[in-house]
């Protein structure tokens, strides 16, 4: 058991002077009104709403965990698309959305692409996960980040990848040439 530090003379006067004139509160026993849920409510209401965050796809047709994902502009050569889709394009990044929400996917894809735009990569891979470990076992993030990456106009396709670089649990995106 720990000893009890004794206050030196000094302290003592200090604490004495800072507390000059303070009266304890009167307590009259009866505790403060406080109208507080119940704690397994708090916790049944904080796990639903995450729950139903997870689910949710924000509109984006959903998607199944083995379904694959493919998108193009117009006219970007077939072959092009072909090669993506075979893993046959370097790649030069790669980002690993698992574990996050949509809205933190978003700004990290975001952020990702414009780096990578701005070191002039051209084929990154975006790993988004196949959604086996989500609410449902549907994929949630996969049919946001196809539907992010069909809006940016530096994306010219996306494929998913090759079973061995994380088959549909990952795209590869190939990215405009830089005009600098």
């Amino acid at each position: 058991m720990a000893k009890k530090k004794q206050l030196s003379a000094k302290d003592r006067e200090l604490l004495e002077a800072a507390m000059e004139g303070v009266r304890p509160k009167h307590f009259n026993g009866v505790p403060p009104y406080r109208n507080k849920p119940q704690a397994g409510e708090v916790m049944q209401r904080e796990t639903e709403a995450v729950l139903r965050e997870l689910a949710s796809t924000d509109g984006v047709d959903p998607i199944e965990a083995g379904e694959g994902l493919e998108f193009s502009r117009p006219g970007l050569q077939h072959k092009i698309l072909r090669d993506l889709r075979r893993g046959k394009f370097a790649i030069q990044g790669e980002l690993d959305l698992h574990g996050m929400t949509r809205d933190q996917a978003y700004q990290a894809i975001m952020a990702f692409l414009a780096d990578c735009l701005h070191r002039q990569l051209r084929c990154v891979r975006v790993i988004h996960g196949k959604g086996l470990g989500s609410y449902n076992r549907q994929p949630v993030l996969k049919g946001n980040v196809a539907k992010w990456l069909t809006q940016l106009d530096d994306v010219l396709a996306y494929s998913s990848a090759p079973a061995e670089d994380g088959g549909t649990g990952a795209v590869y995106v190939l990215l405009k040439k830089s005009r600098t």
